[in-house]
């Protein structure tokens, strides 16, 4: 899919994603609390593809720094709104253009859900921009390798990279990063935590 259609669609479906809001904060807040250790001594973060902002409510939560970034304005305006009582900030950008961040700017950079659904050379220049903004851990929360019917249902009808993505997402990385640790943290999903180029 375009980045212009992907923007289409995910203004399109912002709705429906603002109806998830207080499950994915739940989801969310469970797989922060599990992980804490990754978290300890960092402040600065920002949040890739932030869609309507649940995970930046999280990070906000637990006393970080907390930049979003999104490219859909109808998910920007939910997020917002959500963490309209807090200190997050959001910026309308796309990962695919230089962000407007000094070099080494965040101690984290985090996309959730957003590498699977890029083709490989839109992901490698998101790995080239969160390398170059991130001084300690870029984290991808995503699809491991186990499968299941709905997901690779939903995952054909956006058309986005998902079964290269999860046959390959630990080589790619390995390939743009210094190192990469995989952590499960549910049936489906992994932390990908890698160490940025040049730390």
């Amino acid at each position: 899919m375009s980045d212009k259609g992907s923007k289409f669609l995910f203004n399109t479906i912002a709705p429906v994603y603002g109806l998830f809001f207080d499950f994915q904060v739940r989801k969310y807040q469970k797989v922060f609390r599990d992980n804490i250790s990754i978290f300890n001594g960092l402040k600065t973060v920002l949040d890739i593809g932030c869609g309507t902002g649940a995970l930046c409510f999280v990070l906000n939560e637990a006393k970080m720094d907390v930049t979003g970034v999104e490219p859909a304005e109808k998910m920007l305006k939910i997020a917002k709104y959500r963490n309209r009582f807090n200190q997050a900030q959001f910026i309308q950008s796309n990962i695919l253009e230089r962000l407007p961040f000094e070099d080494k700017s965040f101690d984290i950079t985090i996309a959730s859900y957003v590498a699977h659904g890029m083709k490989v050379n839109d992901r490698i220049k998101m790995y080239q921009e969160m390398n170059r903004l991130t001084k300690n851990k870029v984290i991808f929360y995503d699809y491991n390798s186990k499968r299941s019917l709905l997901s690779d249902i939903v995952e054909w009808v956006e058309n986005g990279d998902y079964f290269n993505f999860i046959q390959n997402a630990e080589k790619e990385m390995n390939n743009y990063f210094e190192d990469v640790e995989i952590i499960n943290v549910d049936t489906m999903a992994s932390l990908y935590v890698c160490t940025p180029n040049g730390k």
